[in-house]
């Protein structure tokens, strides 16, 4: 497998941004798998986000992400989205638009990855998992299935505790209720006819997120959204906790048995 460092500038934040990006090799071939002819696979992906106070290195530097994916066959994207939220910011970038647009477009220029909604995933820790959340359930025709590890999922009830923050990217207005609200995007999901991504949410009992991840999980659990898969077990928001469960994700994730031919 490679692991590849991008630096690119993107047209929706108007910046350079990064991102590192996990490929496997074309199987019995010692080819890696990008953008070349020469590779007859297509690798499904798994977007996997960050938290609020990191950036596109951290998955590797805290975990052994690239070791767990050795034997999937799955491609592995992290980017970096600042302080966002992954959102549209009112004062600043435009990042649901890079995450949701721009970034998979650029991801599928540059290496030969599968464009079919069920081999592509998104997962993510603290605002990274909110961030999967987010995009999966407003992109329900793109992503097969969602993974939030510790996210903060009641975005609403956080804005007092991040004032700053929140500000530059809602303004004034009012989460609840928006495209930006977890409850209000899962809850048009569930009452939709179209597709619904598989969700998967964890949380350490000792999590100062742990009260918002119970109240998102009744929430579904009210609407019966299905398939959902909620887990909870002693641990705290941090990195032996993401660790452990990001291994749980992968195993949990719809892969076929082989990746999508490609002509």
């Amino acid at each position: 497998m490679a692991l590849m460092q991008c630096s690119f500038f993107a047209e929706s934040l108007g910046v350079c941004a990064s991102m590192n990006v996990i490929i496997p090799e074309t199987a019995g071939a010692g080819q890696i798998g990008i953008g070349s002819s020469r590779s007859q696979t297509a690798w499904p992906v798994l977007y996997l986000f960050h938290g609020l106070s990191d950036d596109h290195s951290i998955w590797l530097r805290r975990t052994s992400i690239e070791r767990y994916v050795a034997d999937l066959g799955l491609a592995v994207v992290m980017p970096a989205v600042n302080r966002s939220f992954y959102t549209d910011m009112r004062h600043g970038g435009k990042y649901f638009t890079f995450v949701s647009e721009e970034l998979p477009r650029l991801v599928k220029s540059f290496f030969h990855i599968s464009d079919r909604r069920e081999d592509t995933f998104v997962a993510g820790l603290s605002m990274g998992g909110y961030g999967a959340f987010k995009l999966a359930l407003r992109c329900p025709d793109r992503y097969a299935a969602a993974a939030s590890l510790s996210g903060v999922a009641d975005i609403a009830s956080r804005q007092p505790d991040w004032p700053e923050d929140l500000q530059n990217i809602f303004g004034d207005q009012p989460v609840a209720g928006s495209k930006d609200d977890l409850f209000a995007v899962s809850r048009t999901v569930a009452a939709s006819v179209g597709p619904r991504p598989a969700l998967f949410q964890c949380c350490g009992t000792e999590d100062f997120l742990y009260a918002d991840n119970q109240r998102l999980r009744d929430h579904l659990t009210k609407l019966q959204y299905e398939p959902y898969v909620y887990r909870e077990a002693p641990g705290t928001h941090g990195w032996e906790f993401w660790d452990r469960h990001i291994q749980e994700v992968l195993q949990w994730l719809p892969l076929s048995s082989k990746a999508s031919p490609r002509g």
